[in-house]
């Protein structure tokens, strides 16, 4: 059962399975408009790219419930990551790099919120946008009119690989952006059945260049939740197949009595055990980091999303992770350092001068929102979601830069709050409209497509139904800004030793007079007080009239935004006044 007693249909989950026509390989086509023509040296090397369909039926492929997705001139179904690498070799937005792999620059470089929307006649049942189903089947047939022409790209695999939860997924792309196909590709696990024999659960129908008039920046997605399909219109930002299917997935697994949260999970072997901890936090506030940054010799186990089900049940989402690269730095993150600059790896809206030269993590003179994919086998480290047991500590990250200390203890209450808050300082991974300003996103996560308060409420359900520790971590600053000269940042280390303490119980703490939660008192490894108890910055400094306002403001701010949703439980909503 779903929100306002929505019930997922027959068609998105349990149809049998139809057959289409056998999938016969052939020698490539005439280019795709916007493809570099193979040189004789390429042609030599791959004169063939298997699974190229182009009879009646397979070029029409399966969507969910046996609907057929729009026809195409042609469709290669599952091809190799090889043969994907070289069709992103013809791209001429792409550039080989010094790593041997591809950097890839977007017109797009961040999710497109304003251009999202929810396909439902009854728009309440969303916090987000909506637009009716009729909108919704105009902008399909559209499409279908545009697919009609080109070559399309077909990849099926696996959101998650737990039985019981994984959802089939099929990414439906031009081909003429194929590295979002070879990224996709390294974030689904695999199918296991051929093409004709896939049955897709959720599909994405991804069509990068074609523009939709009268949408903001002539660009749409479009979420169509009984039908199982997300659709994407004019913008070849990766981002947007990672989380349309994922989007999707969220609706699944609230419908199946869990929730699904922007969340990375790593387990860290300790004296008292092997601790399971969840880190929550919205993209550029240091989740895969503090992922991915070792304790006791953890292991990252997913980096971006999981889901969470009674008895404190893990499920990871993703074989594959998608990183930010601005800043990356060996000696911080030699993990992900170590998987970026594999010839495996695809890269995305990196700094780049020359084709075939190095590339710079900390120019930003085009975006900062630099990304890359890579398989998770590639970390050496990575442990299997399905060897994981229950959720020991939850991480909720805040980036901020005032009064929030480095990291502070919560109530059960107190959690589904600064969850339900989901506050942090907008990075570029929102866009130049989010980029710098405080935020609040319920969940930390912009993609749930129904009502937020729901993520709250289903969050303090599932905290009932299992024993785990939940903490507030500011991965920002203490004091003021970057240019406040009595500010403080954390750095990576103290957020390092922070992890460590709590996953071995090492930190002492004491009831905070404001908000109530605890603060540290100590914590080993971490010297400076200052960044555990901000109130002593702020008195040294001579601002304690500061703090006083910014207790005030937080508070007053905290309950306005709370109370802006109806449906939120209230012991949930009390917990901040």
């Amino acid at each position: 059962m779903g929100p306002k007693g929505f019930i997922w249909p027959l068609t998105c989950y349990d149809w049998p399975q139809r057959l289409p026509e056998p999938i016969r390989p052939a020698a490539s086509p005439p280019p795709e408009a916007g493809l570099r023509p193979l040189s004789p040296e390429q042609e030599e090397l791959n004169p063939i790219m298997s699974m190229l369909a182009d009879s009646p039926l397979s070029r029409s492929p399966m969507g969910p419930g046996g609907v057929r997705l729009p026809a195409a001139r042609s469709v290669r179904y599952n091809p190799t990551a090889a043969e994907l690498q070289e069709l992103t070799s013809r791209m001429p937005q792409a550039r080989s790099t010094s790593f041997g792999n591809y950097n890839v620059q977007t017109r797009v470089t961040s999710r497109s919120v304003g251009s999202t929307y929810l396909v439902t006649d009854d728009p309440s049942v969303t916090t987000g946008q909506a637009i009716s189903t009729e909108e919704g089947r105009r902008i399909a047939k559209i499409q279908a009119e545009y697919i009609a022409g080109r070559e399309m790209v077909v990849i099926d695999g696996y959101i998650g690989n737990d039985s019981e939860h994984r959802a089939r997924a099929r990414l439906y792309i031009e081909a003429a952006n194929a590295n979002i196909a070879g990224m996709q590709q390294q974030l689904y696990f695999p199918a296991d059945a051929p093409a004709h024999d896939w049955d897709p659960q959720l599909v994405m129908i991804y069509t990068p260049n074609l523009p939709i008039p009268g949408y903001p920046d002539d660009r749409a997605i479009t979420v169509d939740l009984p039908a199982g399909i997300t659709r994407v219109c004019n913008s070849d930002y990766f981002g947007e197949s990672k989380k349309g299917g994922l989007r999707m997935w969220n609706a699944m697994v609230y419908g199946r009595g869990g929730l699904a949260m922007h969340a990375g999970c790593k387990v860290v072997p300790t004296e008292r055990g092997e601790q399971v901890l969840l880190i929550m936090g919205l993209s550029g506030t240091g989740k895969t980091t503090t992922t991915f940054t070792r304790q006791n010799e953890s292991q990252p186990v997913q980096d971006d999303f999981i889901g969470l089900f009674p008895g404190g049940k893990v499920v990871g989402t993703e074989n594959g992770c998608f990183a930010k690269t601005f800043g990356l730095d060996p000696k911080h993150e030699p993990a992900i350092h170590g998987a970026v600059i594999s010839p495996e790896a695809y890269l995305e809206n990196v700094s780049q001068e020359t084709d075939g030269g190095p590339v710079d993590f900390f120019d930003t003179s085009y975006t900062k929102n630099g990304r890359a994919t890579f398989p998770m086998a590639l970390l050496g480290i990575w442990r299997d979601p399905r060897e994981v047991g229950p959720v020991s500590q939850m991480l909720i990250l805040n980036r901020n830069d005032n009064i929030i200390p480095a990291v502070a203890r919560l109530t059960r209450e107190q959690a589904a709050a600064y969850f339900m808050l989901g506050e942090t300082q907008g990075t570029s991974a929102g866009g130049k409209a989010e980029e710098g300003k405080a935020l609040r996103v319920p969940g930390t996560n912009p993609f749930y497509p129904y009502r937020d308060e729901q993520q709250a409420n289903r969050f303090h359900e599932l905290m009932g139904t299992a024993a785990f520790d939940v903490y507030l971590l500011n991965t920002g600053r203490v004091g003021g800004g970057d240019d406040a000269a009595d500010s403080k940042k954390v750095q990576i280390e103290h957020s390092g030793a922070i992890v460590k303490a709590i996953a071995e119980g090492t930190i002492s703490w004491e009831r905070d007079p404001d908000f109530g939660y605890e603060v540290a008192t100590a914590i080993p490894g971490i010297t400076d007080s200052e960044l555990l108890q901000p109130r002593r910055l702020y008195e040294r400094t001579g601002r304690v009239d500061d703090y006083a306002e910014w207790v005030k403001r937080f508070k007053r701010d905290r309950i306005a935004f709370l109370d802006g949703y109806p449906g939120l439980l209230p012991e949930i909503l009390d917990a901040v006044r």
